[in-house]
């Protein structure tokens, strides 16, 4: 009876052991492993709200600065209206002709000694008038390459468009001496304050002294340059 006793007290002395032991690993488990927890989701957290926030406002402004950029070309497209405008303005109806206005072409004419011929035609969708008056005609920058007018040719104003042409007669040299200077181009102006005048090739090299010019003229007829 006795050594059933001690057998029984032995298995609760036991059994009591295991449990404190139980408990004091779950006490020394616990904390940690909640803090283990807790510093684990912090982190997460945190990145969760820094990624959101940065994601948001890149997401937001950039949208809003490819809209300003949008309306930046819609001001482009403004000004290219007002070019267009300009372009509305080329037909240039009553104005008077520019060398620019013009194509002009030179011919080597042999009449009076040799002279050279220019056409004048104005441009496609010009409408223009020359004037009465002679064009300003040079050979190079020098005084003793200006033409001199003789006042043949018209005495009103010829309207160009279309196929209308207007012609003016050029003689190089009115001289028989060898003083003069060789020139392959010649200057044509329509008018004194021309801001574009034309350089025409000539067809062949000039010997240029003492030149005229005659007015502009309808008749090729009424441009052959001669001294009366």
């Amino acid at each position: 009876m006795r050594s059933r006793l001690a057998a029984r007290s032995a298995r609760l002395v036991l059994a009591a052991a295991a449990v404190t032991a139980l408990a004091a690993t779950a006490t020394a488990c616990g904390p940690d492993d909640s803090a283990d927890t807790g510093s684990s989701a912090a982190p997460s957290a945190a990145s969760e709200g820094a990624d959101s926030p940065s994601g948001d406002t890149a997401s937001t402004g950039e949208p809003s600065t490819g809209s300003g950029d949008k309306t930046g070309s819609g001001d482009k497209a403004s000004a290219g209206g007002d070019t267009g405008s300009g372009d509305g303005e080329k037909s240039g109806y009553g104005q008077v002709c520019g060398a620019n206005d013009l194509d002009l072409t030179v011919t080597s004419e042999t009449q009076a000694g040799g002279y050279y011929l220019v056409t004048a035609k104005a441009k496609s969708g010009i409408t223009c008038y020359l004037d009465p008056n002679t064009p300003s005609v040079s050979f190079g920058s020098g005084a003793d390459g200006v033409a001199s007018p003789v006042g043949q040719g018209g005495e009103d104003s010829i309207k160009l468009t279309g196929s209308s042409v207007a012609y003016t007669g050029i003689s190089p040299s009115t001289t028989n001496s060898n003083n003069g200077k060789e020139f392959d181009t010649v200057i044509i102006s329509t008018m004194e304050d021309d801001a574009n005048p034309a350089e025409l090739k000539l067809p062949d090299t000039a010997h240029v002294d003492k030149p005229i010019v005659t007015n502009w003229a309808t008749s090729s007829a009424e441009a052959v340059p001669v001294i009366a």
